[in-house]
């Protein structure tokens, strides 16, 4: 029998039947290899815990993973030991103990200017150091502790609420220096009372240290005082007769004015924070 042409040159006559037909290449796969399951969709309700730790403040995610592990870890009161476990937005979390929130620790370091209030808002309309912070982050920042409308200097802002609690409590002895400008030469007498302390209107005041500025003239100090209370070092200097033309924060914490223009912001860095933490 003759072949046709078609299986001379090695392809199958289109009028073969049977046999040994070669099917085409393509049929050989399953229609349902080609269609990968579809993947389950992510709650964005849910986060991995690690992330969620990390999130916190608290560390890394890696560093998360270990504590995890050690049991450090309870979602809703249950220890949780399990590796990519995901939890809630409204899951209490808690790390040895304290419970966590979701939102990511900042500190914004602010080189504050005049003309400015110390307030999250002001019925009166007058401009907040809010407003110079804004564009720093998306997170609920408050200001720690206030400096007064015409006070310049070091304000430092965050979400932190342990960390502001411990920055303004007294006990802790937080470190602040101001450079203060006088109306008139201190007397040495005047100094010298204020380094044995004062009476106040509302209690007894006592400052750290207090001295003349090198090389300035003696209208100008520099005072080093951890009290907390309202309007504090211009109220040592009225109560003896001075007006403090000038007041500016120059160390707040251990944070410097270094490198930070007047109005201008920063984010703390790691190890600024680590050791804002670290006060006793």
């Amino acid at each position: 029998m003759t072949r046709s042409d078609n299986n001379r040159k090695g392809r199958p006559s289109k009028n073969t039947k049977g046999g040994n037909q070669q099917k085409p290449f393509r049929k050989h796969f399953s229609t349902k290899a080609k269609q990968a399951d579809p993947q389950k969709k992510s709650n964005p309700d849910e986060i991995r815990l690690n992330r969620y730790i990390a999130n916190a403040g608290i560390c890394s995610r890696r560093e998360a993973d270990t504590y995890i592990a050690a049991g450090n870890v309870t979602v809703n009161g249950k220890p949780v030991t399990e590796m990519g476990y995901k939890v809630k937005r409204s899951d209490d979390v808690r790390f040895d103990g304290k419970k966590l929130s979701l939102e990511k620790k900042e500190y914004i370091l602010l080189n504050k200017p005049k003309n400015f209030i110390t307030t999250t808002s002001d019925e009166k309309g007058r401009r907040t150091v809010m407003e110079l912070v804004s564009s720093a982050s998306k997170a609920r920042l408050m200001p720690v502790g206030r400096l007064d409308r015409n006070t310049t200097g070091l304000l430092l802002f965050t979400n932190d609420g342990d960390l502001t609690k411990k920055l303004t409590h007294p006990k802790h002895g937080v470190r602040k220096i101001y450079h203060v400008h006088l109306d008139q030469s201190l007397s040495l007498a005047d100094l010298h009372k204020i380094e044995a302390g004062l009476e106040l209107e509302d209690g007894p005041i006592e400052v750290d240290s207090i001295s003349f500025i090198q090389g300035a003239p003696k209208k100008e100090l520099g005072i080093e005082i951890h009290s907390g209370r309202n309007r504090i070092v211009r109220r040592i200097f009225e109560h003896l007769g001075y007006q403090v033309t000038k007041l500016d924060r120059v160390i707040f914490a251990g944070l410097t004015k270094k490198d930070l223009p007047r109005g201008h912001w920063r984010h703390l860095t790691e190890q600024e924070v680590i050791n804002l933490k670290n006060i006793k």
